[in-house]
């Protein structure tokens, strides 16, 4: 890679890593794997810098590259044998940044992965629905019907949980 490109890469990463941490936070729901995904992603990123910047404008796909590297990491057989008994680990609280309430969370994750992410996406990162579109790589009517799914179960899960702490 050119100093010159190596160089924008480099102010790309300073200046969009924090949006992309939070992304992939809200994705799933923890700051360490959150950190991670946007360090493969980044990584990724890397190594086609110069071809993808030729095309223009790289933001939708460096949410493209996190978002397939969290759905990857979703699919790895280690994450299904995690032990979900209820007994819950030592957690720090999130970081203030966040700007998301712990239920909200505790609601994301029990939402589908393609619905988290097109609510994620849509309405957490504040995207028009043709750039999910163009990250989730379908239609903007998939894109909608998948959000509002997404927030449908949202629904479900926060008035489940309220009815519980009733």
């Amino acid at each position: 890679m050119q100093a010159a490109d190596d160089a924008d890469f480099r102010e790309f990463a300073r200046v969009r890593a924090l949006v992309l941490r939070r992304t992939a936070y809200l994705l799933c729901g923890d700051w360490h794997l959150a950190e991670d995904l946007v360090q493969n992603a980044l990584l990724k990123l890397y190594r086609v810098w110069p071809k993808i910047t030729r095309r223009g404008p790289v933001d939708n796909y460096a949410r493209q590259v996190l978002l397939r590297c969290w759905l990857d990491e979703q699919r790895r057989p280690w994450r299904r044998r995690e032990r979900r008994d209820g007994v819950v680990p030592e957690q720090s609280a999130p970081a203030p940044e966040a700007g998301v309430s712990g239920p909200l969370l505790r609601a994301l994750a029990e939402v589908p992965p393609k619905q988290r992410a097109a609510v994620v996406l849509r309405y957490c990162a504040d995207l028009p629905a043709a750039e999910v579109a163009e990250v989730l790589r379908c239609s903007e009517g998939t894109v909608r019907s998948q959000a509002a799914r997404g927030l449908e179960t949202l629904r479900a899960v926060l008035a489940h949980s309220a009815e519980r702490s009733a």
